[in-house]
């Protein structure tokens, strides 16, 4: 995925234990302070002997080639005594330290890993399967760092300094990146990279995976089909953009779809579908394009459907409005813990948009534009799992009013970590049944009885 961000070498090249034997030899040796200034001097030795600007326009595999036959040719030219296999691996680094992102690339080519975290040149972090772990890479200094930061950022068009100091970007393949640097960062520069895989989730997959059950999945598809107003809850890192792109693939394809993200991640598969992003300011703090402008602009494109990446600020007033005017079936996510702060949230961020509207009066508008919160969790095992379905149902005086259709209700944990429980219907058939009903969907009466453990 990322790996091609600084290096046209595919994994294909090696099988998977060899790449595993080969960034655990290559970490293991980083440790050593004498292999790290060998790597530099030959780096800055290479950099004096070739010119890259005239190796730009040869081939890439061919540059390569010959670029590993000049590191060869400087390691043994070194008064080191090296083995063949140390050579080969130290002709690597440099390599990545030329063509791609230097300590980061064996990271990069490891297709289970999802976050990449650096804090500082000393430390740096990588999330595998919901769960953290720290890995045995490290950077030189903190100039290697920021060298290695802004190769990324000037891929995109981006720059990181003094003077701006913190950047947000995303990378040709979806990925995120944001990197923060000295003075904002006390201890040194920052790094985050956000990896997402370029096969989506299908439906079948989150079933298979346990992250809901087969009727809580057939009721999902009956709503998104039936165009209620669905929103999806959940923290970082809960799996809600993958429940968004997974329910969406439920819109029948004559419909006509407008994606509003910060970062494009949504993968939709329509063949209608018209994607908008925002975009920051520029150096002199002008041009910015919000969330808010384009939701405004959308509702000019003519949608069947608008499908929100996440609401996070003004935005939601528009887009309650627009559910509440015709454009039913909308999907978006909201950053929440629970349906109820959900509800919350979205009052807050009503308020910053119209700040003189009575609270009643954005309750109401909720109450009416919204038929369902998904609530997503990350479970402290790593597994994603949708833990709340949760109708709501209107008003009692004030107060907007909730009900469970589906929970997941959590047991305890199993000697390996795992956590244990099950999905349990409550046996409240909701009051939006009637509208399934009205587009010609009929659910199974037992589907609100299920109960399904998970061990």
């Amino acid at each position: 995925m990322m790996g091609s961000m600084g290096s046209d070498r595919g994994p294909q090249e090696m099988t998977w234990d060899q790449r595993l034997l080969r960034n655990a030899g290559r970490q293991k040796a980083a440790l050593k302070p004498e292999y790290q200034e060998l790597k530099f001097t030959l780096h800055r030795k290479l950099l004096d002997k070739i010119n890259l600007e005239a190796l730009a326009t040869i081939d890439n595999q061919r540059v390569r080639a010959e670029v590993r036959q000049a590191v060869i040719s400087l390691i043994d030219a070194e008064p080191t005594l090296l083995s063949t296999l140390e050579k080969q691996q130290i002709s690597e680094e440099v390599l990545d330290e030329v063509f791609g992102l230097g300590p980061l690339e064996p990271l990069l080519q490891d297709p289970t890993i999802s976050d990449i975290l650096v804090n500082t040149h000393k430390q740096v972090y990588i999330e595998r399967k919901g769960l953290l772990e720290m890995t045995s890479v490290r950077f030189r200094d903190d100039q290697h760092l920021l060298r290695i930061i802004d190769k990324i950022v000037s891929q995109v068009g981006r720059r990181v300094d003094e003077s701006t100091p913190m950047v947000d970007a995303r990378l040709s393949d979806g990925s995120r990146v944001n990197a923060i640097i000295p003075p904002l960062a006390v201890d040194g520069p920052l790094l985050s990279i956000r990896r997402f895989g370029t096969d989506k989730l299908m439906p079948n997959d989150l079933v298979e995976k346990r992250a809901m059950t087969q009727g809580m999945m057939d009721l999902l598809e009956a709503t998104v089909k039936a165009r209620l107003n669905l929103i999806i809850v959940g923290g970082t890192g809960a799996g809600k953009t993958t429940l968004l792109n997974a329910l969406s693939s439920f819109i029948a394809s004559r419909e006509r779809i407008v994606t509003i993200e910060d970062a494009a991640e949504l993968q939709l598969k329509q063949p209608h579908l018209a994607r908008l992003e925002t975009r920051p300011a520029n150096l002199e703090g002008h041009g910015a394009v919000k969330q808010r402008q384009l939701l405004v602009n959308s509702l000019r494109m003519r949608p069947d459907r608008i499908v929100v990446g996440e609401v996070r600020g003004e935005e939601a007033l528009d887009m309650l409005q627009a559910m509440n005017t015709g454009h039913d079936g909308s999907l978006t996510t909201v950053h929440a813990n629970t349906p109820r702060d959900a509800v919350s949230r979205l009052e807050v961020m009503v308020s910053l948009a119209n700040a003189n509207m009575q609270l009643t009066s954005i309750r109401q508008q909720i109450a009416s534009a919204v038929h369902l919160f998904v609530q997503a969790a990350r479970l402290s095992d790593g597994s994603r799992r949708v833990i709340n379905l949760t109708e709501v149902t209107g008003m009692e005086g004030d107060v907007i009013t909730l009900q469970d259709i589906f929970v997941f209700e959590k047991r305890g944990v199993s000697p390996e970590g795992k956590v244990l429980g099950r999905f349990a219907a409550t046996g409240i058939r909701p009051k939006f049944y009637e509208k399934l009903l009205a587009a010609g969907i009929k659910l199974p009466v037992d589907l609100f009885d299920q109960v399904v453990d998970i061990t």
